[in-house]
């Protein structure tokens, strides 16, 4: 009866999170089996739990090479909690309800509202339905891209498994490869002049970025934008801007020395791919610290709500420039398309900026004091994992223990939602409705 009572009790933001970590945990005792490993012997606790927070979080950050180090069985893990967690833990959980036809009640209802990131409880069922076949069909159609390259490369078993494993870290934006057998740690450098790899692993990237919000929106209105709603009109703007204006400076600013067509496909593919996909097609560590800072900001912004993507998301940008114009035009209102964005919305993004500056700044100089390891390269680092990107200058394999840690902490962050877990700390916090007397403070 009292355990009955406690999970009555727990919060929705509590359950999310506590679901995040569970699975997290159990994938890393999963990994840390003997039978995981090619050598045969168990893996250090640490790189499975680091592991297996990259897969869940579906960041990408790897220590140990994810082809040559982990056995069939244990890649077959890692693809699950990539699976499971840009799904979301609670999606995953009511696809197996569905799938048993058992009755999906008004908690669970209210979980996946959260999930989401919706203010609509009505029609959640029929939301969390889609983004599963969603998922599946478009898992499935890059799937048979990917094989019609890798068939005649590695056969067919070994091109199926490559084409099932690429598909579904790209479409969760979790940028894990099993191409460690050119290379290790090579990413998709191999294929960079390859038309289909490059625009396959594109697609899945940005259509899974988008979220299902923005993708049942579509399917409700099909082609006519009039109709979209502020967020859908939003995300497709913010998403087209922060692909195309990044790849016209890829293209003349960083990939000069390369053949035009490497060139044009390498600067689209590393602008799709900072933000939260995590796959890599040229080195980036020959790229300049302007490129490395245009970098950063791309990974910190991510994705978009209710996405397989991580970061502050493009929403929360768009509205913070929302404000900024409403404050430099002496506006009352801060709009958006002609809608006028609420204030709370207004407050919660400012708060989530600054959660993720804090973060990325203070960690990454943590992290460089500690490895003695320039501060660009651990701010790189930093915001490759509190975007849950998984891109990496190379020292994500050289740092030490604390520094490992201090990572896992910011996957799991990124991934969960700042909000989320600052809201599932404090459910115990009462609302008050008296007001403190306002004073004039100056600004600027």
């Amino acid at each position: 009866m009292g355990r009955f009572l406690f999970f009555r009790k727990i919060s929705s933001f509590q359950v999310i999170g506590l679901g995040f970590l569970s699975v997290i945990i159990c994938g890393a005792l999963l990994l840390f089996l003997p039978f995981s490993t090619q050598a045969g012997q168990s893996t250090s606790f640490l790189d499975a739990l680091f592991t297996a927070t990259s897969a869940v979080c579906v960041t990408g950050l790897v220590v140990q090479d994810t082809a040559t180090h982990w056995t069939l069985f244990g890649q077959i893990i890692i693809i699950l909690l990539i699976q499971i967690g840009g799904l979301g833990v609670v999606t995953a959980v009511a696809s197996v309800s569905m799938l048993t036809r058992r009755k999906i009640g008004l908690r669970q209802r209210n979980l996946m509202q959260e999930a989401f990131s919706t203010n609509y409880l009505s029609g959640i069922v029929k939301l969390t339905s889609f983004s599963i076949k969603f998922t599946f069909l478009l898992e499935g159609i890059g799937m048979v891209l990917l094989f019609i390259v890798y068939f005649p490369l590695y056969g067919f078993a070994k091109g199926l498994w490559y084409s099932v494993f690429h598909a579904i870290s790209a479409f969760c934006n979790a940028g894990f490869d099993l191409m460690g057998i050119n290379e290790p740690f090579s990413s998709l450098t191999s294929f960079h002049q390859n038309p289909i790899v490059n625009i396959t692993i594109m697609g899945l990237i940005v259509v899974g970025g988008l979220g299902f919000l923005t993708w049942d929106d579509i399917r409700k209105n099909k082609l006519c934008y009039k109709k979209y709603g502020m967020q859908t009109k939003t995300v497709l703007f913010v998403s087209t801007v922060l692909i195309v204006f990044p790849a016209i400076y890829f293209f003349f600013g960083e990939f000069q020395s390369y053949a035009m067509s490497t060139r044009f496909f390498g600067s689209f593919f590393q602008s799709v791919t900072m933000r939260t996909a995590g796959f890599n097609t040229l080195d980036l560590a020959k790229c300049s610290e302007a490129g490395w800072m245009l970098m950063i900001i791309l990974m910190l912004i991510g994705g978009s709500p209710g996405s397989t993507a991580g970061g502050m998301k493009t929403t929360t940008i768009a509205i913070l420039f929302a404000n900024i114009k409403a404050v430099f035009w002496r506006r009352e209102d801060s709009t958006l398309f002609k809608k006028r964005v609420p204030e709370e919305v207004i407050r919660q993004a400012a708060v989530i900026l600054m959660m993720y500056l804090t973060l990325f700044l203070s960690t990454g100089m943590i992290i460089s004091r500690l490895e003695n390891i320039p501060l660009m390269v651990c701010l790189f680092e930093t915001a490759s994992a509190i975007g849950t990107v998984g891109l990496t200058l190379g020292i994500t394999t050289k740092i030490g223990t604390i520094s490992h840690i201090l990572l896992i902490i910011l996957m799991f962050f990124g991934r969960v939602g700042g909000l989320t877990l600052i809201f599932a700390a404090n459910r115990g916090i009462k609302k008050t409705h008296s007001r403190y007397p306002k004073d004039h403070i100056t600004v600027g």
